[in-house]
């Protein structure tokens, strides 16, 4: 069916992006993480939005800073926001549940309540995370973090997903910058949009990263919410590779 043509019954329709977040569990699933690495890890959630990963990873003694371009607002603010966009979110869930798989969770009721839980931990954790440097005000593509500061990056749910709103150039901007402050591996998922379709410009983001010194690798991963979409991204450095310009 061609893009154009798509109907309400064939994605999620979300007319903003939203301010929503997920769990530890669902991070340590949805990347496929080995939690007996992350404690000698540094790593950077971007953009977090109202994730609770950085908040329950703290709790654990791993070392996670989150930063998203609305950690300006203050934990009330954020609380409301989140409240409304997941109002939003699942107003229409239930005409495009047939297009998701119900095997992590029980069903809508099952995902809400975790959104709410990662939301309502997250904006308990805020003021002290902010004072803290947990959480950081910053807005892709330029983040305030210096070169190799983190040996994984984790980026969940908002570069290719929102792919009808964020053109091609700023997709590569934002992965480049992503490669520029880690040490180690950036993962990126999902590698489809709110439509269930792949990223139609996959191929030109993959050529333009390996002619600028980045390994990208293309695997599956064990978790699958939005039918068909379980391919994550993993980027890491050539040695040798210019990466315009970062060593």
């Amino acid at each position: 069916m061609a893009k154009d043509t798509l109907n309400v019954k064939d994605f999620l329709d979300i007319d903003r992006i939203a301010f929503i977040g997920r769990t530890y569990d669902e991070y340590i699933r949805i990347f496929d993480l080995d939690e007996s690495m992350l404690s000698k890890a540094r790593i950077l959630d971007c953009p977090s939005g109202s994730s609770s990963f950085a908040t329950e990873s703290h709790l654990k003694g791993i070392d996670v800073t989150a930063c998203d371009i609305v950690y300006n607002l203050n934990a009330d603010e954020l609380l409301e926001k989140g409240r409304k966009d997941i109002r939003h979110v699942f107003e229409k869930f239930n005409e495009v549940s047939h297009l998701y798989t119900w095997s992590y969770y029980k069903n809508k009721d099952d995902v809400i309540s975790r959104r709410k839980s990662a939301l309502e931990f997250f904006t308990h954790d805020f003021q002290k995370g902010l004072e803290a440097e947990r959480y950081v005000h910053a807005e892709l593509p330029e983040l305030p973090f210096p070169d190799k500061h983190f040996s994984l990056v984790l980026s969940s749910h908002f570069l290719f997903l929102y792919s009808g709103r964020l053109g091609l150039d700023f997709h590569i901007k934002c992965l480049k910058e992503l490669i520029r402050v880690s040490a180690g591996t950036v993962c990126v998922f999902p590698l489809s949009g709110l439509d269930a379709k792949p990223y139609e410009h996959l191929n030109e983001v993959i050529k333009s990263l390996e002619n600028t010194g980045t390994n990208v690798e293309i695997t599956k991963t064990s978790f699958e919410f939005q039918a068909g979409s379980n391919r994550m991204m993993r980027l890491s450095r050539n040695k040798g590779g210019n990466h315009d310009g970062i060593q």
